[in-house]
């Protein structure tokens, strides 16, 4: 039976190997799904993804479905319960700015009708198509994920640095950055 040829970075853990080949590079559109891509990036800051990837279902009871009203209330007691929360990243710095993320996210939707209207105009409402031969190839930042950064941290949001934006970008679809000798590769450029 053949295997289908996967990037080398999706490795052998088995949730690692169903993000890379259900979730890592195809579009989102759904502003719940951006909302909780932008969290998590953020958390991972200095971490590996696998780390955050682990603790996802976690993250999303812990962090209400994602929900960027919900995320936006939260009170004193809710980061004290939080940073008590071992199935999360306990890092008081990250679980305050999930909050001012929310807050600055829901402007942006009023603003322009949706995250997603906004977001996915950083790279033309279309998909960067990169043709990556190995993953020392991959970048880890572009010139959109400059300006995302940019524009984001003017609009109030912390953790946007230019490399979390531009792992993000690639957690959505904005960039495809599957090998191409991997089988979904050709399957999202088309």
């Amino acid at each position: 039976m053949k295997t289908n040829v996967r990037c080398a970075w999706s490795g052998d853990d088995t949730r690692m190997v169903h993000y890379h080949d259900t979730e890592w590079g195809v579009p989102v559109h759904d502003d719940t799904l951006l909302f909780e891509f932008l969290i998590l990036e953020g958390a991972q800051a200095g971490l590996s993804w696998k780390t955050v990837l682990h603790k996802r279902d976690t993250y999303r009871k812990a962090f209400k479905k994602f929900n960027p009203r919900a995320v936006a209330a939260f009170k004193e007691q809710d980061f004290e319960r939080l940073l008590k929360n071992p199935g999360i990243i306990r890092n008081r710095l990250k679980v305050r700015g999930a909050t001012k993320n929310a807050k600055a996210f829901i402007t942006i939707q009023k603003e322009f009708g949706s995250f997603d209207t906004y977001i996915w105009k950083f790279v033309g409402d279309k998909p960067l198509v990169h043709r990556i031969k190995n993953s020392q190839e991959i970048p880890i930042t572009t010139n959109e994920s400059d300006a995302m950064s940019k524009d984001l941290k003017k609009r109030g949001f912390t953790f946007v640095g230019s490399t979390i934006c531009y792992a993000f970008m690639q957690a959505v679809g904005m960039a495809n950055d599957h090998e191409t000798r991997c089988f979904r590769y050709q399957s999202l450029a088309s």
